[in-house]
């Protein structure tokens, strides 16, 4: 039996968590449930970015809920900390001053937007995110919202590409 057809199989209570992981939008997880059965991996996935495009802001904003500041670690044991945690490991090792730059961009983005500056830090240097955090600070809400909504869609497929590994 290929991954599709194990995904296909699963009950959803046995999916649920591990789509919750992937992104904590209950809206999304479900969308990706209910269009079972899926043909193929890229079918399935396209049906995951498309539930991620269609997330309403409010729906955005509780996939947000999960997510760590940047350059803090996650804690716990669940597979959403530990992925949160390898995402971030590129952006582990910068110097003292990136990392209290950081630590002052993200205080400064939360301020000015009300959520966690959320990036898809996988493959970035604490540096890059700090150069994005900063760019991002002169978007106002409207720009802002879609790179949000993006990078969370980003983040959910590539934690889904893992848990689609692991059946």
């Amino acid at each position: 039996m290929d991954v599709v057809e194990v995904f296909n199989s699963l009950p959803d209570a046995r999916l649920e968590p591990d789509l919750h992981a992937c992104c904590a939008a209950p809206a999304w997880g479900a969308a990706v449930l209910a269009k079972r059965p899926y043909e193929s991996r890229a079918e399935l996935l396209a049906a995951a970015d498309a539930a991620a495009r269609a997330l309403s802001w409010p729906e955005v904003l509780a996939g947000l809920s999960a997510h760590p500041r940047i350059g803090e670690r996650a804690a716990g044991n669940s597979a959403e900390a530990a992925w949160s945690r390898r995402e971030q490991s590129a952006a582990q090792g910068a110097d003292e001053a990136t990392r209290v730059a950081l630590i002052e961009a993200n205080q400064a983005y939360e301020k000015r937007f009300g959520h966690v500056f959320l990036i898809f830090a996988s493959g970035r240097t604490q540096g890059e995110i700090l150069a994005a955090a900063r760019e991002r600070l002169t978007n106002d809400e409207a720009t802002e919202r879609p790179i949000v909504t993006d990078q969370l869609r980003r983040i959910a497929l590539l934690r889904l590409e893992r848990v689609l590994d692991a059946l």
